[in-house]
């Protein structure tokens, strides 16, 4: 199993720096990959966990203030990053075919893109999220060789889900998931929204998660321990 933990904007240098130590003692047998703000990557010792950015450049170093390349990333030991969250697609309005471009950037830098799709309520209670995922899958993966297809590990998130506590029921989840396979029958593909040790008991039914990508849990490491010792390979 992969355990990807999303910090998002938490944490500042004292914070963080006592987080990393209680990380360190987290005991787990899976894969846990930890994503902290960019400007925490150099303090992360990552002794027990992978280091993956929340988010990289769509563009390959140059003048582009503010920006951090998947290059940069990488020399900073990072293995992985996030692409696509729904808060950067809402927030910075990032489309579909800048996923593409920031996978390619990645592949290019030896970094595993985690990419993140899921609809809205609106499309899901419109019966469109098919629809919508498949857009998601078909844009972000265009022109990639099917060697890299497979590098991708899909992180799919019902942003209906996503710090509200509500999460799908098992049919939902293995319904996406499956049709995800459809598109992808070689990928890891990782569940996320509001996945946490309450619920994991019911997740562990699910037939193809084969992980989950974390956010609000990754900063409650109390919390994250119950939920890793719960989790069923």
């Amino acid at each position: 199993m992969i355990i990807a933990l999303n910090n998002k904007s938490h944490l500042d240098k004292e914070e963080f720096e006592k987080y990393n130590e209680e990380l360190e003692t987290i005991n787990t047998r899976h894969t846990l990959i930890l994503c902290p703000s960019t400007i925490n990557i150099p303090l992360a010792t990552h002794k027990n966990y992978y280091l993956g950015a929340q988010n990289i450049s769509k563009f390959k170093e140059g003048a582009h203030t503010g920006e951090v390349t998947a290059t940069q990333a990488y020399t900073y030991d990072c293995k992985y990053t996030i692409i696509g969250h729904s808060e950067r697609r809402e927030e910075q309005h990032e489309s579909n075919e800048d996923t593409n471009e920031k996978i390619k950037r990645s592949l290019d830098a030896n970094l595993t893109p985690i990419l993140c799709i899921g609809e809205t309520k609106e499309e899901r209670e419109e019966n469109r999220y098919k629809e919508v995922l498949s857009k998601e899958l078909t844009i972000a993966t265009r022109d990639l060789t099917e060697t890299d297809k497979e590098k991708v590990i899909i992180a799919y998130e019902p942003i209906w889900s996503i710090g509200t506590g509500i999460i799908p029921n098992n049919n939902q989840i293995d319904e996406v998931f499956s049709f995800i396979k459809e598109f992808l029958p070689n990928n890891k593909i990782l569940y996320g929204g509001s996945a946490n040790e309450e619920n994991i008991d019911e997740l562990n039914n699910c037939k193809y998660i084969d992980g989950y990508l974390l956010g609000g849990l990754s900063l409650k490491l109390e919390n994250l321990q119950v939920f890793i010792d719960k989790i069923k390979d």
